[in-house]
């Protein structure tokens, strides 16, 4: 299988397995500056769309049970 490339660019996967994207939008490009620095920072995905990234990125670290559990319980 192959990684889907243009999700690498945008995806990253910590080391515990969360699925991290960037909040940066850039239809919002011509908001204050202060609102685009603002939303420079990553943010865990949505927990519908992680099987599907991870669909697109096969060799990424895969997410153990547990941290899956606490994520749903908090």
């Amino acid at each position: 299988m192959k990684t889907h490339k243009g999700t690498a660019k945008r995806v990253r996967v910590t080391a515990t397995g969360k699925v991290m994207t960037r909040r940066f939008n850039p239809k919002r490009a011509k908001r204050a500056r202060t609102t685009m620095y603002g939303n420079r920072e990553d943010r865990v995905m949505h927990p519908t769309l992680v099987d599907a990234i991870r669909k697109n990125l096969p060799y990424a670290k895969a997410t153990p049970a547990r941290h899956l559990q606490k994520q749903n319980d908090e």
